[in-house]
């Protein structure tokens, strides 16, 4: 039995022992299963240092924390993460495990070497879900949440659709069960990864050492990518790397003051409105007479198009009409 076999069975053996005192679970209890939501205690207690540290404090004229959004934030993570671990059990994993039983090319020993190609192709396969996630209406639909918070901080990282799952996101870690790993295994190697980018959503961390810039997606590559400069959108889509970045060309450096949110922002707390209400913008224009190409074009044309002849609405190319502010070497 392998080593990373070995640490599984541990565990999952340990977790189900903890929880027992509170109601008894499953005893075939499954810590991949449920990693993010384990690791819920240390989010927390990183963004208490965080904001300790940060509270009150300014970047660029605007607060680093402002509670009511981040409990906005708290509240969208908190019901993504109970909502997300009851559908991929429901539904994805079974999606993935009947693919892998029925037309895997070849069965892949989970091995520490094999587990490195693993995590770095479920990198790639998140490297294009991002972009997709950027570039194609359906998929912005979801991902928008994530965009919503003009404060970055840790809890911004929290910020996420419940609706992930229906949008497809799982359907781009596929290709990595079809070549032979373990669904459980390409799940956990996306946890981690997810895991890993929580720690890059903040104004804590400057630039790093160069060698770490070149190749880690660090906070300040992942602060660019959640701004609405105009030099900014559409970048830096990398999960724990920047090398696809580099390699495809959607690279951008932290050069300027990163203005964060959206262009047209959506100015609620109501946690329902703000999961849907690109849903709604985007069925509003399908729903708009016309030609039923161009109708159906909302759903997976770039987020900003517009039909021939109409004036550029909600989604007009996400900059900033702002000017930039300048850029703060001392607060980046």
């Amino acid at each position: 039995m392998s080593l990373l076999a070995n640490l599984s069975d541990l565990l999952s053996a340990y977790i189900a022992s903890s929880i027992q005192p509170f109601g008894g679970v499953d005893p075939h209890v499954d810590w991949r299963d449920a990693f993010l939501m384990l690791l819920s205690p240390l989010f927390f207690a990183v963004v208490v240092a965080e904001w300790l540290r940060m509270r009150g404090e300014k970047r660029q004229g605007k607060r680093v924390y402002d509670w009511r959004d981040s409990l906005d934030s708290m509240v969208l993570g908190g019901v993504y993460t109970w909502v997300d671990v009851v559908l991929v059990l429901v539904f994805v994993l079974p999606a993935m495990n009947w693919l892998y039983a029925h037309h895997r090319l070849a069965s892949i020993e989970l091995t520490p070497l094999s587990f490195a190609a693993l995590y770095l192709g479920v990198e790639f396969c998140y490297y294009w879900f991002h972009r997709a996630s950027h570039r194609i209406r359906w998929f912005w639909c979801a991902h928008v949440v994530h965009h919503g918070s003009e404060h970055m901080n840790f809890t911004a990282a929290m910020r996420q659709s419940w609706l992930y799952s229906f949008a497809g996101n799982w359907l781009f870690y596929l290709p990595m069960v079809w070549i032979g790993f373990e669904p459980k295994a390409v799940l956990l190697a996306l946890s981690f990864n997810l895991a890993y980018q929580f720690f890059v959503h903040t104004q804590w961390v400057g630039k790093l050492h160069p060698l770490i810039e070149l190749v880690f997606n660090t906070p300040s590559h992942h602060r660019a990518h959640h701004g609405r400069n105009e030099r900014y959108i559409d970048k830096n889509y990398g999960g724990t790397l920047i090398v696809f970045d580099r390699l495809f060309g959607t690279f951008v450096e932290e050069t300027e003051a990163v203005d964060y949110g959206l262009v047209r922002q959506v100015h609620t707390h109501n946690p329902l409105w703000l999961t849907l209400h690109e849903w709604v913008a985007m069925f509003r224009d399908v729903m708009r007479p016309g030609p039923l190409g161009l109708r159906l074009k909302h759903i997976w044309a770039p987020p900003e198009w517009e039909r021939p002849g109409t004036q550029a609405a909600d989604n007009r190319a996400h900059a900033s009409e702002s000017a930039p502010r300048p850029h703060d070497p001392a607060h980046p």
